[in-house]
């Protein structure tokens, strides 16, 4: 099983930073590389187990099913139910933990997942850089503004 983790400090108050992130249909709002995003059959987007449904800008669809959220502990799980990256049981979890010194939001994102080791390299920066720290340098960037 291969793990992905990327933390990064935001610039802004745990529960600023909580509530741009937790609506799981929020993503396009945030993540710069998601064109638009809805949860399947018109469920609450904070439904534990609903689907979220999303085109990435550059092309290509992802299903997410949301396994975990929790207002008390900053946090959501989502696995990939289909997408175009050759991986397979992947679940990630994103967690926010609040930097008292300053009142900023530390921020980690960790994903598992399983794929043939020609491909391992290759996923680990797409998902570490392009989708994790990517998300992280905007959320930066939009609590700057």
């Amino acid at each position: 099983m291969v793990r992905v983790f990327t933390s990064s400090v935001i610039n802004a108050p745990i529960d600023n930073v909580w509530m741009k992130i937790r609506d799981f249909n929020a993503l396009p709002n945030w993540h710069p590389a998601i064109a638009n995003s809805f949860i399947e059959d018109g469920e609450p987007s904070d439904k534990v187990n609903c689907i979220r449904h999303f085109n990435l800008k550059e092309g290509g669809t992802i299903r997410e099913k949301l396994l975990a959220l929790s207002d008390l502990d900053y946090l959501f799980s989502y696995s990939i139910l289909e997408s175009p990256m050759p991986l397979k049981n992947y679940v990630a979890t994103l967690t926010l933990k609040p930097i008292t010194d300053g009142d900023l939001t530390y921020a980690e994102w960790t994903a598992l997942f399983d794929c043939d080791i020609q491909a391992e390299k290759n996923l680990v920066k797409l998902i570490g850089d392009g989708v994790f720290s990517t998300g992280f340098n905007s959320l930066n960037q939009i609590f700057r503004e």
